[in-house]
């Protein structure tokens, strides 16, 4: 049985560290925050590439992850939903993107839009589905450690693999951050979701969860406080409202920050072998960490256990 410690407990360790257990390997994760401190803790968390490149492994990833995330919402695991969305198009495609999913239909769509894509999007909420994949790790004999490491390779006189997620913590020079501000508003009784990537005015999109709706959002590449922007809030409540009518006059519940972890060229999944073992990196995930989260812990396994 081979040890494998997964440095970071965000949702790429956390499902790599589920799909190695299941391969049979003893696995420790390492962080120096519970995952609820983390920014996979306030995502959105809908699947979605937002911001990515296709090609065949974020294609294959993208795509196991869906698959997934379907089979779980079926056996009902805690915070898995699914919504019918709707994804409005201000300029008309000829096909659908590369992520679509195959069901996915294309239709004509009022105006200012020319088009619409309708598909069945997985959504975590992830205050109960990320307690619930530490409790899945506990469960298979999996230990969590809280603890500050300064490389991966400091963790290699340990265990002869680790897995580095850590996101932003990477000493990348290709890491950047990217600052998202969405806004929490009570459910009034959405079931569906909306988006309006392409709004002049900024991404616009809403998710309904089961007790609360999260309205969106930002992309702010290079910034990186926390401090939450009321303009950012009224202008994302506006563009919403406008996007579902349902929305209007629901007062706000709160807004939610984070710092996604950027990567120019892409996430970087890979394995190196260094002096004292094998560092399988695992970062760079962007803002689309869940959609691409149960694939690339696949190929994580794979390169971890060679």
């Amino acid at each position: 049985m081979t040890n494998v410690t997964v440095l970071g407990g965000g949702i790429i360790g956390l499902t790599a560290a589920v799909r190695l257990q299941e391969r049979g390997a003893r696995v420790t994760v390492v962080a120096d925050r519970h995952a609820l401190a983390t920014v996979s803790a306030v995502a959105a968390a809908v699947w979605y590439p937002t911001h990515t490149d296709g090609g065949e492994r974020v294609d294959r990833w993208v795509t196991r992850t869906r698959t997934e995330l379907l089979a779980q919402a079926r056996a009902r695991v805690p915070g898995v939903l699914l919504r019918d969305t709707r994804m409005l198009l201000r300029t008309p495609v000829g096909a659908p993107p590369w992520w679509a999913p195959a069901d996915a239909s294309l239709t004509d769509a009022p105006e200012p839009y020319a088009q619409q894509l309708r598909f069945v999007a997985p959504l975590a909420e992830m205050d109960v589905y990320l307690p619930w994949l530490q409790r899945r790790i506990t469960a298979a004999g999996g230990r969590f450690v809280r603890r500050r490491v300064a490389r991966p390779e400091d963790l290699l006189a340990e265990t002869p693999v680790v897995v580095q997620a850590t996101g932003l913590a990477a000493a990348d020079p290709a890491m950047v951050p990217v600052r998202g501000q969405i806004v929490l508003v009570p459910n009034p009784g959405l079931r569906h979701s909306v988006r309006d990537e392409d709004n002049p005015a900024g991404i616009t999109y809403v998710h309904p969860r089961r007790h609360d709706v999260v309205l969106g959002g930002t992309f702010e590449e290079g910034r990186a406080d926390l401090t939450p922007d009321v303009a950012s809030r009224a202008a994302i409540v506006r563009r919403c409202t406008a996007l579902v009518p349902e929305l209007a006059g629901v007062p706000v519940h709160g807004d939610r920050i984070g710092i996604r972890p950027g990567r120019r060229g892409g996430p970087r999944v890979e394995a190196e072998e260094v002096a004292g073992g094998r560092i399988v990196h695992a970062y760079g995930h962007g803002g689309a960490g869940m959609t691409m989260s149960w694939g690339c812990a696949d190929e994580v396994a794979d390169l971890a256990l060679a």
